[in-house]
Parts: C-alpha cells; structure tokens; sequence
C-alpha cells in the first residue's frame, strides 16, 4: 500500500517550485497532496496538483499580537484535523512560515518529518523541526547555523530541476550574431535591477549588438516605461513578469544577471549559463550571499553586493566580459564539472528510497 505525503510549502516561488518537483519525483510511488498558502498558489498549476491553501502568519509578527497568536492556533487546528483526517504517513517542508503549523501538527500525530533546505543558510522555520524530523534533504553538508549535533540527519541531493531542463542538456546552441544578457530578479522581480540596470545596457548596446531578457515586475506602467527605453534605443528585448518556462531564456543567454535565488543557480549552473550574482541584502539571514559564494568558491559565477556593482566601473566590468569570452568559457567548464552527476533518476532514487528506509 501507498504511503500518503503531504508536502507543505507557500510564500515565494524559492519554496514552492522545489514542492512542485518533489511531487513529480514522487507521485508514483506515494500518494503525493500539495498545500500552500495565497502566495504560494501562485506558483502552482492546478491542472497538474492536487493542492489545498490554507492561512498563513509570518514568523516575524507572531508573538507582537494576540491576534496574530490567536489566528496560528486556529491554523494549527485545521492542519491537525487535515492530516487526521486524510491519514498522512509522512510530511515534508519546503521551509518558509506556512509550513510550522503543519510541522507541529505532524509531531503531535508522530507523523515522519522531512525537511528540504535548498539554501546555504538553515531557514528558520526548518530549524525548528531540527530535533523531530527524520532527514534533512540539501545540497551541501556544509550548511550556515546548522547544529553539529544533527549533522547525521543531512542527506546531500543534486539540485532539484524541473524535468523538462534536463531536455536541453544535449541541445546544441545556436551561434547567435548578438550577444544575449537575461536580467532575473527572482519569483518577485528587483525594483534596482530596474532603475540601475537599464543604463548599463544603454551603454553597452551603444558598442555592442545585444538582445535583451528582462524580467520586471508585473505593472503596466513599467512595462510600458522600460519598453520605450529600450525601443528608442533601438534595443532588441523581451520583458515578461514570472515565466516557468525561463529556462528556455537561460539557455538562449549568454550573460545573466539575477538575484541568488537557490532554485534559479541551480537552473543557471545546470544549463552552464555564466551568471553574474547580486544578492538581495535583506533575505533572511543574508541566504542570498550564502548561496551565491559556494558556487563562487567553485568558480562558477562572479558574485557582487548590491552596493558594489552599481558603481561607475560595472559598465566597464561587463564591456570586458562581452570582449573576453574565455572568461565565459572558463565558468562553463567549471559548471559542467558541478552538473554532470545531476540526473532525473539519480534524485528520484535518493528521495524514494530515504523515504521508505526511515
């Protein structure tokens, strides 16, 4: 008989997309259910997952109100009464805030905890459940904060991928006349990606033959704004809010520059698409930084504080990258060195077998 799983997710696309995957990797040999929060749902296709959404509360506000506490209790109860009712074997977090009310539950009920971390940085809500959970599933063993003591419960993974990235490992690329920039800001965009990026590629387009992608926010006003920008400059470009098929916009790339989003390096290093990282300085506990300087210490990409790469020398930095290709060609390579152990079936048979061996 089928062991059910429950996986509990919600917030960003950094959260829920690792969900989704997980669910693929395991819906035929689980009985696999999705639930998230508004944010979350988002992210979800609800023709391809049984999903349900429930309420959510941020850690960061929890105990200012009686309110806020309160509401987490009446949350609690409903993510008690859905795993008893549903009789849920097991229950895995993504992370994030949505997912500590469905922890908590699943201890009471002495459900199998697992927790996924794809960042460098332990997140807080997964170490809560440090002590209680069976395994934790990540992409180093070299975690920040994570306790010594629960060491033994890590189980290094590949980076989790959505299956249809693995199609374009064996695509060769087309050899293009212009040379194509992708602008990421993550599941939310970057405001200062923006405001702060579009005169650089003014300057550049002014020496060189470029195509841009540029990922902003979703609102008309600035669309319509960067569109004209790049239009009178008679740019090539293509801007679009949040695409799941982006990986498609990586491939074509030969440049990016993104956020350190770990869903979006991971795609990056696996298609050997040199990036240059500018973390967001206030993600929780600085994981942006984190995530982007172990693929640094690899030399993988080129990695650059906010307050550092928006300065007069950036737009020289790129003019050399875009004249000096062997820099490029040496970060493929040494992506390729990180990415060749990545397959579909290695992941599947990981997280299948842990899974039923605990």
């Amino acid at each position: 008989m089928k062991k059910k799983v429950l996986i509990s997710t919600g917030g960003s696309g950094g959260h829920v997309i690792p969900a989704t995957i997980i669910f693929e990797h395991l819906k035929n040999k689980f009985h696999v259910f999705l639930e998230t929060d508004k944010r979350g749902e988002v992210f979800i296709d609800s023709k391809k997952y049984t999903y349900k959404v429930f309420s959510s509360i941020k850690l960061d506000i929890f105990f200012k109100f009686p309110i806020v506490i309160y509401k987490f209790i009446l949350i609690f109860f409903n993510s008690l009464n859905y795993l008893k009712k549903n009789n849920f074997n097991i229950v895995i977090s993504t992370g994030g805030y949505m997912s500590v009310p469905t922890c908590l539950a699943a201890k009471l009920l002495g459900l199998d905890i697992f927790l996924f971390e794809p960042n460098m940085v332990i997140g807080r809500s997964n170490r809560l459940f440090l002590k209680f959970a069976k395994k934790v599933f990540c992409y180093s063993s070299d975690l920040k904060n994570f306790p010594k003591k629960y060491s033994n419960k890590i189980k290094t993974i590949p980076s989790l991928l959505r299956k249809e990235l693995y199609e374009f490992k064996n695509i060769k690329k087309e050899n293009k006349k212009n040379f194509r920039i992708l602008i990421i800001g993550g599941s939310q965009a970057a405001k200062i990606f923006e405001q702060k990026l579009v005169p650089l590629i003014l300057e550049l387009s002014k020496k060189f033959d470029i195509f841009i992608y540029h990922q902003i926010k979703n609102n008309e006003e600035k669309y319509k704004e960067i569109s004209n920008i790049y239009q009178n400059s008679r740019i090539n470009f293509k801007l679009f809010n949040f695409e799941k098929n982006i990986h498609e916009y990586i491939f074509d790339s030969d440049l990016v520059i993104t956020r350190a989003g770990a869903s979006t390096l991971a795609e990056l290093v696996y298609l050997n698409t040199p990036f240059i990282a500018v973390p967001f300085s206030y993600s929780k506990d600085n994981h942006q930084l984190e995530n982007a300087f172990y693929y640094k210490k690899k030399n993988c990409c080129w990695v650059f504080e906010e307050k550092d790469f928006f300065k007069e020398n950036s737009n020289n930095f790129l003019l050399n990258l875009i004249k000096n290709t062997s820099d490029l060609a040496e970060k493929k390579e040494n992506m390729k060195k990180i990415s060749y152990q990545n397959t579909w079936n290695n992941i599947n048979e990981i997280l299948t077998k842990t899974l039923n061996e605990n």
